[in-house]
């Protein structure tokens, strides 16, 4: 009879160095993770930890719900389209034969009134709708390098802006889809008076773009920057642009490649219906409403064409808050999902209250 030795080493996962071959064993580690003997927590689910869990987060997200919703309805935001399909709108007529680089351009008046102020800054956006700038190719047909500022691309861009990338055998700048086909009408608001005199409203057209885009991401080729023309002569325009990209405006720290209005359309929008911040009418005091109550038009210069896509195109002023613009969907959400606890917890507790206690009074049979 062979008495077997043992070594607490061999538990450890360290064998002892025997004579013979060595044979590899398949055999885990004896530690606490690798043989699963770590600590561990397992929750027992009962009446008396599910529906306080219930009850908490309805008795929580109500008053948010609610709050957030408030919030958003306290947010002024009137919208106008002013597309002229409709034969008795005032841009029928230029949805005919506006073009998107026509030089002269088609101008319509679309008057409309306020019923309420706009009491703080009032932001005005372009909105369109049916067209899907989220297209993977779209979203592709870009040169970040050229607008970035760098020389080479700039007279050699990418091969992702084709069709967009050369045109008379010069380069485009900025090329791609996205840049060719950048939004282009010009919005203007004008107050009406009795009289019939309008006054302009001032619109500042700078603060629109992230600061990163503004600053990071977007910058002219290096060179003479207050003559942006001498740095892009060897470019072109987009083709259904009317300016080239060095004319966009006359302050040099807003013109090319760094123009808000451009680096705002080049951040693409997730859904086929989007808006895009144009501008914002800022309050001049605390005594008097940005835009009171009153009678306004709005003076457009009708480039962009939207029937090759059925599309609508929208003018939106809206006013803002600690949460952004107008959204009741948050809102609706935190009520909708504290009302569904709220009335599991009251389920629950009902179905406990009537069956809970069945099991500990029932006798067990010998």
């Amino acid at each position: 009879m062979m008495a077997s030795s043992y070594s607490a080493k061999e538990e450890d996962g360290h064998h002892s160095v025997t004579a013979g071959p060595a044979v590899k064993s398949k055999k885990p580690d004896n530690t606490a993770f690798k043989q699963q003997r770590l600590p561990a927590w397992q929750p027992i689910l009962t009446a008396g930890t599910v529906l306080p869990a219930f009850f908490v987060i309805g008795i929580i997200f109500i008053p948010i719900g609610i709050g957030l919703l408030v919030t958003s309805n306290n947010i002024k935001e009137f919208e106008i389209d002013y597309t002229g399909i409709d034969i008795n709108s005032p841009c029928y007529n230029c949805t005919q034969y506006a073009l998107w680089n026509s030089t002269t351009p088609c101008k319509c008046s679309v008057p409309f009134t306020l019923e309420q102020p706009f009491e703080s800054n009032v932001f005005m956006y372009y909105g369109l709708s049916n067209f899907y700038q989220n297209h993977r190719r779209y979203v592709k047909s870009r040169d970040d390098s050229q607008l970035n500022g760098d020389k080479n691309s700039l007279t050699s861009p990418s091969k992702e802006c084709e069709p967009y990338r050369t045109s008379n055998n010069k380069p485009i700048a900025p090329c791609g889809a996205i840049a060719n086909s950048m939004f282009n009408d010009t919005l203007e608001l004008y107050s009406r008076f009795s009289s019939g005199d309008k006054q302009k409203i001032a619109l500042t057209k700078k603060g629109i773009a992230w600061w990163t885009d503004k600053n990071v991401k977007f910058r002219n080729p290096s060179g003479n920057a207050s003559n942006l023309k001498e740095v892009f002569q060897d470019t072109t325009k987009p083709l259904n642009w009317q300016k080239n990209v060095y004319e966009l405006d006359t302050d040099p720290d807003n013109n090319g490649f760094i123009n808000e209005d451009f680096i705002v359309w080049m951040r693409t929008a997730a859904l086929p219906t989007f808006r895009k911040l144009y501008g914002i009418i800022e309050r001049k005091d605390n005594m008097s409403p940005t835009l009171p109550r009153g009678n306004y038009s709005l003076e457009v210069m009708y480039h962009y064409t939207v029937h090759s896509f059925d599309g609508r195109k929208r003018m939106i002023l809206s006013t803002i808050s600690w949460m952004g613009g107008k959204n009741p969907f948050l809102g609706i959400a935190y009520i909708t999902v504290g009302s569904i606890c709220f009335f599991l917890g009251v389920v629950l507790l009902i179905i406990h209250h009537k069956y809970g206690n069945r099991n500990s009074s029932a006798e067990i049979p010998n």
